[in-house]
């Protein structure tokens, strides 16, 4: 494990070394009926591109989340709890962005997609017991289920504000709004009722993880020559 830990100290100090501008931000996404989630640093590199001039560039990364807990949809079940987690996603975002520069400052839109892959996945049960108790109009309900995750892709929109504080420090305020989901197909069978217990199969394999929600970011950013510019890329 230590050498794992001093293979990425290394790489990073390359990279500082290496690098021109370089930033550092802490990020979070709030999922929609979800748990507040956080990428594992340091495996989160963002705001990696080409500028094609000085308002237009394309900008691409990848980030490793940490998810407590995202929603299943497209399931005949009513709930705003969610039923996956905790998990990985491998998230890469490609965006195209429109900047507006000023006098230190600068305001950037951005539009484009993503793919995310979600591994180690597991289940809530607690919250997909209560959702089959809400459906039944059970008392007690008690499942057992398997699933099979796929990779899934999205749409994302955001903004960007950069404020150099000196010559060579800055600052980003960054959010996007995500739209994705990923194949999980479910199936299984759940035991309850009221007075008397019955089992029931289920096979929902229409079923969606959804990745629906607000990431944002808070950054700094240091230029080793001249006046800081916006923006470099940030690890998170």
């Amino acid at each position: 494990m230590k050498k794992y830990y001093s293979l990425s100290i290394l790489l990073l100090l390359c990279t500082l070394t290496q690098a021109q501008d370089f930033g550092l931000s802490f990020s979070y996404f709030i999922p929609k009926n979800g748990y507040f989630s956080t990428p594992i640093s340091p495996f989160s590199l963002r705001g990696v591109g080409v500028n094609f001039n000085n308002y237009i560039s394309l900008e691409t990364g990848a980030s490793l989340y940490r998810m407590s807990g995202l929603m299943v949809k497209d399931i005949p079940l009513s709930t705003k709890e969610p039923i996956v987690g905790p998990n990985f996603t491998l998230f890469v975002p490609v965006q195209l962005v429109f900047a507006l520069r000023g006098n230190g400052a600068s305001f950037e839109i951005k539009g484009g997609g993503f793919g995310f892959l979600p591994f180690a996945n597991k289940l809530n049960f607690g919250h997909l017991d209560k959702a089959i108790r809400t459906a039944e109009n059970w008392q007690v309900a008690n499942a057992e289920a398997s699933f099979k995750s796929q990779p899934g892709y999205g749409w994302m929109a955001g903004a960007e504000l950069t404020v150099n504080v000196t010559k060579q420090i800055g600052i980003s305020l960054e959010t996007n709004y995500l739209a994705g989901a990923a194949g999980f197909a479910m199936q299984g069978s759940y035991t309850g009722g009221n007075a008397a217990l019955e089992t029931k199969d289920f096979n929902y394999e229409d079923a969606k993880m959804d990745l629906t929600g607000l990431e944002f970011s808070v950054g700094v950013f240091m230029s080793s020559g001249g006046q800081a510019k916006a923006k470099p890329r940030r690890r998170r």
